[in-house]
Parts: C-alpha cells; structure tokens; sequence
C-alpha cells in the first residue's frame, strides 16, 4: 500500500461536495452571528474525514460485493487495480473512523465548550450517525445504497445536516425555518452528483444492486436530474427573496452557465462519457454556494 494507492481511493475530487454544505452553513452564520475560527477549522476536517470514509468505505463494500468489475464504467481505483488488498483497505478505514471520532468531538468541544451536556451529546449521536450512514452505503448484508436508499440518505446528511448542523454549530442557534431552503438546496445538488453516477453506472450495476436511476430507466433517470437541479436553484432563490433584498445575495447566479453546461452533458452522454460530468457539478455547487455564502458576508459591509 502506498501514498499514491491510498489517495486514489480517497478520491479527493470529491471532496469539495462535501464542503460546498459546510461553507454555506459557516457563512450564513457567521452572516447573522460571530463565530469562533477552531469550531470552522475542526468541522471542515471532519466533514473531510467522512467523505474520505464514505469513499473508502464504498469501495470495500463494491469490491465484496462483486461490484467493481473490469467492465465498470467509472474510474478505477486502488482495489480493483491491485494497488491496495482488501485488509489494507479495512486497517485505511479504521484509522479514518478514529479521524472522525478525534476531529468530531474537537469540533464539538470548541464549539459549546464541553461536550457531556443536551446540545453537545446531540452532536454526538449525530456524528455517530454519519459515520455509520459513511460506512453502509456499500458495506455490510444490507447495504442501503444497494437498496435505492442511497438518494435520501445523501439528501439528508449532504444537505439538511451540513447546513443546518454547521450552522448551529457556529451559532447556537437556528434564525428560523427558511435556513431549510439553502440545505435543499445543496442536498438535492448532492443527490444530484450521485444520481449521474449511477445513470453512468446503470449497465454494470444491475447484477448486484438497485438505484433510483436504475428503477427510473435512462431518460427518467435524466430528467429527475433536471429536477433535482431546478428544485435546488428554486430553494436558494426563494431564500433569497424571504431575506433583505440585496444584489449581492444573487452572486451565486453567475454559477448557471456551468450546472446547464453539465445537464447538457447528462442529456447528449451516456456510460464511460459521462465521468467528466461528476467533477463539474462537484465544482459547481462548490461554487454556488461559496459564492451564495459570500453574497450573505458582503452584504454585511
């Protein structure tokens, strides 16, 4: 096993997926409130440390589950190229769990302070979620991802949670209902980096699992990845509009070229062709919500 292995299966071109929920959390609060730098240094490495867990973990469970095979469409990555065995890929997620536990309650700690009280013992048991929704997607006899599960378990922890837990984390407090608007908003572009992976993979994966692309078929699968982009613009927007009008609140719209360039992509491609697809709209909820997130923080100047 080696470094070049090992970050292949990490697959740090996702990662910024993971972060776009934890920016735009950070800045809606740090829009409203103060925040505290050590809380925002140890959420984002947490929230790293899942996705890298996620990642891993997803492929042990393909590869047990005779998933990944040679005729997959997607990138290659350590296992399946012989770079890495099976019980080095477990002793990798071992020591990535352990990440998670050791950046999770340090987040917790410098955000309330302590961490055996109501609020902090909540994150706890959510922390302790999300590294069981990482590791089951994929592993385990009944792995939800196999299942057609996968969409809202993404939809969930992607959206809802890195939102509104980051937001809460910062702040202490939630300003009210509306935040829901910008979580939907990343979750369903979350759900949406997932879905065109698995219209990618549709051919290779019948034998061994069911996704919602999969029980959809190719063009219904297609145009519920429309949706899921045109319901996550709709929910920014909205939020915007329920705020103090400011044109700095809509800087996330020079973002539009890049999510019709992939949907263009969805439509007009199909298996192996559609990779180039998933890192663009990686980036570009990246973008939105950085950009989204800065709307908020300028506003304020």
């Amino acid at each position: 096993m080696t470094l070049s292995s090992c970050l292949k299966s990490m697959r740090l071109r996702t990662l910024p997926l993971s972060l776009s929920g934890i920016v735009m959390g950070v800045f809606l609060a740090a829009a409203d409130y103060r925040i505290a730098p050590w809380t925002v240094v140890f959420l984002a490495l947490t929230t790293v440390c899942l996705q890298i867990l996620s990642n891993l973990s997803n492929e042990l469970g393909d590869t047990l589950h005779g998933t990944d095979t040679s005729d997959r469409q997607g990138i290659h990555y350590s296992i399946q190229d012989g770079e890495m065995t099976v019980p080095q890929m477990k002793r990798l997620i071992g020591v990535m769990v352990a990440l998670c536990c050791v950046f999770g309650l340090l987040m917790i700690k410098f955000s309330f302070g302590k961490v055996f009280d109501w609020h902090p013992m909540t994150f706890v048991v959510l922390g302790a979620a999300a590294i069981w929704a990482a590791m089951h997607y994929t592993l385990g006899d009944n792995p939800y991802g196999y299942r057609g599960l996968g969409d809202l378990f993404v939809f969930l922890f992607f959206g809802i949670a890195t939102v509104c837990g980051g937001y809460f984390l910062c702040a202490h407090e939630f300003p009210s209902w509306i935040l829901l608007l910008p979580a939907t908003a990343i979750g369903c572009f979350s759900v949406a980096v997932l879905n065109v992976n698995n219209i990618r993979d549709m051919k290779t994966d019948a034998a061994t699992r069911v996704t919602v692309a999969m029980k959809l078929g190719g063009r219904s699968a297609r145009i519920y990845q429309t949706a899921l982009i045109a319901l996550g613009w709709a929910a920014m927007l909205a939020y915007c509009a329920l705020r103090i009008f400011s044109i700095w609140h809509y800087l996330f719209v020079l973002t539009l070229p890049l999510f019709i360039l992939h949907l263009r992509g969805v439509w007009t491609r199909d298996g192996r062709a559609l990779d180039p697809m998933l890192p663009l709209l990686v980036m570009s909820s990246f973008l939105f919500s950085l950009l989204a997130g800065l709307g908020f923080v300028v506003f304020l100047f």
